[in-house]
């Protein structure tokens, strides 16, 4: 997400280095770039308006600190505003009222209304600890309700039957007496959608929000559509008293203009992200990890919560002391460290949240991909549980089987071997208090901005 706003930016500022102050006429062109990036990217033209004239007014005649650089001071104005225009902080779900707490999803058809259904249910349950129920009021489509059923039974959240002969306002008040009787915390009802924004659509959902007074209304629109989420978002709120919004299919849009133009154009908070097709890919929505994320500072606050949530730290502890006594790094903790790399998302994921990562070269990101991940693990699984703690005894024959038996060719065998060497050689280092050289190492070839 962002990819192609975050290059144009971080062009722009490059071109303010080695000036002693920002002004009127240094300032012109770079402003004219970041116009262009943010029009590229989608933004609603009026948002953009609104960003470019509060960063003249802030930036121009502005005198630099003597410890940051133009490039640097003009960056913290741009994320400044940007935080301004998406909110100035993440606003969480409103629950507090008496169970169970209702909360309405509203959406074309296509936005993943369902899919974000299941999500919210499982973010629900396992962040927030609430015992949830869900319920579909797609009389229209018999598999929308079918499908909410499966997702259910994934997330493990209780499902409330519904069937398309039914009224949808009966469904949901049958679904909150039976959610009432079961103390259940949360209803989330799922309702219909429509190709495009029609009378009888809008009639439907006002008459479901009369009848059930849900304490949240939050409207799900797909990211991918750009400019029209917004205008799409504003009709809604014109129809519905939205409380938030929940952009979906985050990861599939370079653009980001959504995000920029959502908050702006119909002054509700986006609540969440939609960042990926697994139930676990709901993030709540924080203006300025994201704006961070545009300027390429990544989002490493992020990064420490989903470690936090998902890394063991009974098998991180254990392995940390193993390296400090000096016992060595084998391929068995190795495939431990990549499985639970792919588990916080993968690559592409802990990339995106990382500083400088757009720094780094395409090849190098093509190269270390989930599916190269998965490449080796599957390539120490091939392998004896011997060779896995004694990696020096695997020669010839025994990289041509473990080759076959992964479905791998020996280079790749070959490849994992070495990266694996190179990795238990620093962790040597770790173990006789090298970290200090190792940093110092490391520092020259580290992207701007790492605290080296």
């Amino acid at each position: 997400m962002f990819e192609n706003l975050t290059d144009r930016l971080a062009g722009t500022v490059k071109r303010l280095r080695g000036q002693a102050r920002i002004t009127e006429d240094n300032i012109k062109d770079t402003l004219r770039e970041v116009r262009m990036a943010l029009l590229e990217a989608d933004v609603a033209l009026p948002v953009v308006k609104d960003i470019i004239a509060r960063v003249r007014e802030r930036a121009v005649g502005q005198e630099v600190l003597q410890s940051l650089s133009p490039g640097q001071a003009f960056v913290k104005i741009v994320n400044d505003e940007l935080v301004n225009v998406m909110g100035e902080a993440n606003e969480q779900l409103d629950l507090a009222t008496q169970p169970p707490a209702v909360v309405l999803m509203a959406g074309l058809q296509g936005a993943g209304k369902t899919t974000t259904v299941g999500k919210l249910a499982r973010f629900l349950k396992e962040r927030e600890n609430k015992s949830v129920m869900v319920v579909s009021a797609d009389v229209y489509r018999p598999a929308a309700i079918k499908q909410l059923e499966t997702l259910a039974g994934e997330v493990g959240v209780d499902f409330y039957p519904s069937s398309a002969d039914q009224d949808p306002v009966d469904i949901v008040q049958g679904a909150i007496d039976a959610a009432r009787k079961q103390f259940k915390d949360v209803l989330l009802v799922d309702t219909a959608g429509r190709l495009h924004i029609d009378a009888e659509m809008m009639g439907e959902i006002q008459r479901i929000h009369a009848a059930v007074k849900p304490i949240e209304t939050l409207f799900v629109v797909d990211a991918m559509t750009g400019q029209d989420a917004a205008n799409t978002a504003k009709a809604f709120n014109d129809a519905l008293p939205l409380t938030g919004v929940v952009l979906t299919k985050a990861d599939g849009d370079a653009r980001g203009g959504a995000a920029l133009s959502v908050r702006h154009i119909t002054g509700k908070p986006i609540k969440f992200i939609g960042v990926g097709e697994r139930s676990n890919a709901l993030e709540p929505f924080h203006p300025d990890r994201i704006a961070s994320r545009i300027l390429g500072m990544g989002d490493v606050l992020s990064l420490v919560e989903e470690a936090e949530r998902k890394i063991d730290k009974d098998k991180a502890q254990k392995l940390a002391k193993k390296i400090q006594k000096g016992k060595g790094f084998d391929l068995e903790d190795l495939r431990d460290q990549l499985q639970q790399m792919l588990g916080m998302g993968g690559i592409g994921m802990l990339l995106d949240k990382l500083p400088g990562a757009g720094n780094v070269p395409d090849a190098v990101k093509q190269q270390a991909s989930d599916q190269e991940v998965k490449r080796m693990i599957a390539i120490i699984n091939s392998m004896t549980r011997q060779e896995r703690r004694f990696p020096d005894i695997i020669k010839g024959s025994r990289k041509r089987r473990i080759a076959n038996g992964s479905g791998t060719q020996v280079q790749d065998v070959n490849r994992l071997l070495k990266q694996y060497t190179q990795m238990r050689k620093a962790m040597k280092k770790f173990s006789k208090g090298g970290m200090g050289k190792m940093m110092r190492m490391m520092k020259g070839k580290m992207p701007p901005g790492m605290p080296f």
